[in-house]
């Protein structure tokens, strides 16, 4: 089954609307992004937290032998008091 197509300003609007302020759990968008690699036939492992109310994603593309990039980044932000709703979509406008 094909996965979901979104242009990179659509996903990074997506990834952004979760709120990971890391008091807080990170398993909803470990869950998107999980499901959403498997859409496109990438297969990965969770790695949870001795409560399991965290998580870290592994996945990988290629042959399983040496060598290769391993993409790396974590899920969670610093509590702030924000201005703005940090935790929602945003659309971006560019002039040229």
């Amino acid at each position: 089954m094909a996965g979901a197509e979104y242009t990179a300003l659509e996903m990074i609007d997506r990834l952004v609307a979760f709120d990971t302020t890391s008091r807080n759990s990170n398993l909803e968008l470990i869950d998107f992004v999980a499901d959403y690699l498997a859409g496109h036939g990438i297969h990965s492992i969770r790695f949870f937290d001795d409560d399991g109310g965290k998580a870290n994603l592994f996945a990988s593309l290629g042959p399983a032998e040496p060598g290769g990039v391993v993409p790396s980044g974590h899920t969670d932000v610093v509590p702030v008091k924000w201005r703005k709703p940090p935790h929602r979509s945003f659309s971006p406008t560019f002039s040229r």
